[in-house]
């Protein structure tokens, strides 16, 4: 047990340790050497893990993936409404982007994958398939619009969260990605909104600042 302890450390710091080098210089720049290092490890230790780069990649990728889906999954276990549940499942995307550098290293492996020939669909296609799900009882829920097709709104979701991390990234180093968040749901709720809802688009992107849900009063769009 203490040696399994001790391996699974060892393997738990060369991934923080990848993940510090592969966010700064990229996985075109980065060296074994420079892992090791940042890892505090051997390389005789990160090899018995990790056979190359692209298994690191891999890894590092993957870990990204677990720490937003878990994320993800305590959100879901909360029961909020379906609207509001990804409104906050895309906060706390962000706010992972902002606190976890496994996060960041992840996305920008992911973007340079095409490099390095990577496949790196699977996140992308379940994140894809989950904003579905959640879309579709939405419209079951009466928040979101009878004529929004489920499948093209998670895509659209998803894309525009991309961008707009990315250029978040690009002019600020992240600095403002909970703001520029906020702002693509303040644009995109008034027009996917059920007709017959008394929610209020600008409390519901608000969610993004709150991160949780206000009074059901406190979203309706007239008083009691």
């Amino acid at each position: 047990m203490v040696l399994q302890d001790r391996a699974k450390a060892t393997r738990e710091a060369i991934i923080a340790g990848a993940a510090a080098i592969f966010e700064e210089h990229g996985y075109g720049s980065a060296s074994l050497s420079q892992v090791a290092e940042a890892g505090g490890v051997t390389k005789g230790a990160l090899y018995f893990h990790f056979k190359s780069k692209d298994d690191l990649a891999r890894a590092v990728i993957e870990e990204q993936h677990r720490l937003v889906v878990a994320e993800s999954e305590g959100i879901l276990s909360e029961h909020y409404p379906a609207l509001v549940t990804v409104i906050l499942m895309c906060r706390a995307f962000g706010l992972k982007l902002v606190h976890e550098p496994v996060v960041r290293a992840g996305i920008r492996l992911t973007m340079e994958a095409t490099t390095f020939g990577l496949p790196v669909k699977g996140p992308y296609e379940d994140w894809i398939a989950t904003m579905e799900q959640l879309i579709n009882r939405a419209k079951g829920e009466k928040q979101v619009r009878s004529s929004v097709a489920p499948a093209v709104l998670a895509r659209y979701v998803v894309a525009s969260f991309t961008g707009v991390q990315m250029v978040s990234e690009v002019l600020t180093g992240r600095a403002d990605v909970m703001q520029r968040i906020e702002e693509m749901w303040h644009l995109l709720l008034p027009g996917i909104i059920h007709e017959d809802s008394h929610e209020d688009p600008q409390a519901l992107s608000g969610l993004v600042s709150t991160g949780y849900p206000v009074p059901l009063g406190a979203m309706a769009g007239s008083s009691a």
